[in-house]
């Protein structure tokens, strides 16, 4: 029995030291490939990085027309910019179309600041203010960025024409049991152990081009690969996420921006469901000015239903200068 347990330590110390090994090996292949690719965040190959608050954002300006819309990401998308292009080149022609990638995401800087609705708002409008856009602007917010966009009309109503959400999230889309103070400590936690795979370089493994939108070009895919490997679940979002019941309160200090506003609702089957639609429809209806139209599909309406989603936010906009 002593020769068999003796055996089976061998086994057992083997694996250990090939496994230490091995994630040895795939961190020392991560680092030599982030030395490599940082010029790729001093100087992106889209778009234009600008200071705020002592660090680089990153917005994509591109376009002809007399409006301005202005994209704004749902948490978790790793790169803004090339998740609305497939969209926003279909209505490019039309409209000036601004992406904003926030601090975390895309080829904007990772930083230490914390992440509430009030402080990335205001640096959305310094980013604007850098790139020397000028308002006013039509928001068009993805999901959780749909309270950037509520609170900004709220605070500066002279720079919001009108609010065109994709889904976007209201506050009371988030006051449900999942999203309690101790249900978002336990999802912060669990980003953190993705954060710590990313940093030894497990994650750039993983970032293969299966898993991407097949509109993007090779070269796309391959800038996607290099933000996830190098930011995926990185510090500032995690401090995003955390300030989430944060920013309901914040925004609920406040009434129901009257301005206009049109909501493409999706069929709920990627969020809360019901609650999700009800709480979109319900906000709608506060406003004088407020549209709903309920799309029979997922969460991101503008890649799923992208026409209907064109010609719903061109008429919209176009009954605005009636």
């Amino acid at each position: 029995m002593k020769k068999v347990f003796k055996a089976i330590g061998k086994i057992l110390l083997g694996l250990i030291s090939l496994i230490i090994l091995s994630l040895l090996g795939v961190f020392i292949y991560h680092r030599v490939n982030l030395s490599k690719e940082a010029s790729l965040f001093s100087n992106p190959p889209i778009g234009e990085l600008v200071e705020v608050d002592g660090h680089k954002m990153n917005v994509y300006t591109y376009g002809e027309g007399e409006d301005t819309l202005v994209f704004l990401a749902g948490a978790f998308t790793t790169s803004p910019i090339l998740d609305f292009k497939d969209f926003t080149d279909q209505i490019k022609d039309d409209y000036k179309i601004v992406i904003i990638e926030k601090y975390g995401y895309g080829f904007s800087d990772i930083t230490d600041d914390d992440r509430t609705t009030d402080i990335m708002v205001d640096q959305d409008r310094k980013a604007l203010t850098a790139a020397g856009i000028e308002g006013p602007y039509i928001l068009c917010p993805h999901s959780f960025s749909g309270l950037e966009a509520i609170y900004w009309a709220q605070n500066y109503p002279e720079e919001v024409k009108a609010i065109v959400g994709l889904d976007m999230a209201v506050a009371d889309s988030y006051k449900i049991d999942d999203y309690s103070e101790e249900n978002v400590t336990k999802a912060v936690k669990g980003l953190k152990i993705y954060d710590v795979a990313r940093n030894i370089g497990i994650v750039r493994l993983f970032a293969n081009s299966s898993s991407y939108p097949d509109y993007l070009s090779d070269t796309e895919t391959s800038y996607i690969k290099t933000i996830a490997s190098r930011g995926y679940m990185n510090k500032t979002i995690q401090s995003e996420v955390s300030h989430i019941n944060d920013d309901v309160a914040l925004v609920d200090k406040n009434p129901v921006p009257d301005v206009p506003t049109l909501l493409l609702i999706s069929d709920g089957s990627e969020t809360t469901g019901e609650r999700w639609i009800d709480s979109e429809l319900d906000y709608a209806s506060k406003l004088s000015n407020g549209k709903t139209v309920q799309l029979n599909c997922g969460h991101a309406v503008y890649h799923e239903k992208p026409d209907e989603v064109k010609n719903e936010m061109e008429s919209f906009i176009d009954s605005l200068e009636d």
